[in-house]
């Protein structure tokens, strides 16, 4: 069975930092593609970032390039996600995304595996 942990969300003022992590277990941590999704109030879930099964290549979007930073280790089944110079519309409910299909195109099709969530609010 495969199992996502999220943590390290919060309350931050805008222009900190917070950085999230996501703990897999199961058997599919260190052949996976992995990616950050994100949910806010009443809008559509929407990608963030994702990076490869060796961490090698890294896609982002492009509200959150250059201030965002996706990483993985695979000793530990984790990736993470730093969020620098964060802005309040950056608000939302961070969800992290096992196993998925990172294309050539840089893009991402999530899988079903997803873990519950961490809440990271960017107050003004």
């Amino acid at each position: 069975q495969v199992r996502l942990v999220e943590s390290g969300g919060g309350l931050v003022q805008a222009g900190g930092s917070l950085r999230l992590s996501c703990e897999v277990s199961g058997r599919i941590f260190s052949n996976a593609p992995m990616a950050w999704f994100r949910r806010a109030p009443g809008k559509e879930r929407e990608f963030v970032a994702a990076v490869t099964n060796s961490g090698l290549l890294t896609s982002y979007a492009h509200s959150v390039k250059g201030r965002f930073t996706i990483s993985r280790d695979n000793t530990k089944n984790t990736v993470y996600l730093q969020m620098n110079s964060l802005k309040p519309e950056d608000t939302a409910v961070y969800y992290c995304n096992a196993d998925g299909t990172y294309y050539i195109s840089n893009t991402y099709s999530p899988s079903t595996y997803w873990g519950q969530g961490t809440q990271v609010t960017v107050s003004s």
